[in-house]
């Protein structure tokens, strides 16, 4: 379950990341609300998922969700670059990832 509870805060990550776009420094206020909202609410699943996943690869795990989401979703979304090195570290990223996944204790 801890796992489960640690993509949550990952793919919520992807929302709140996302959303500091939209607040445009914090002089927006429904955005401003969404995401404040939205990182508590990544922060308690990671929180949890650290009750039973070391704090190292749960970081990992967390900020490496939170990185590789938030550039996918400005490529396909915002029209950002897709330059084929850029999608190159990002698979990385993810190799990375799953990798901390299957490591040993």
């Amino acid at each position: 379950m801890a796992w489960l509870f640690l993509i949550v805060a990952g793919v919520i990550e992807i929302g709140w990341a996302i959303s500091l776009k939209y607040t445009e420094g914090f002089t927006r206020f429904w955005p401003s609300v969404g995401m404040l909202a939205a990182a508590i609410a990544s922060f308690f699943f990671l929180s949890t998922a650290l009750k039973s996943i070391p704090v190292g690869t749960a970081y990992m795990v967390f900020t490496g969700i939170g990185a590789a989401g938030t550039v996918l979703f400005g490529i396909f979304f915002l029209g950002e670059s897709k330059d084929i090195l850029r999608l190159a570290f990002i698979t990385l990223i993810i190799i990375g990832t799953i990798g901390l996944k299957f490591a040993g204790k």
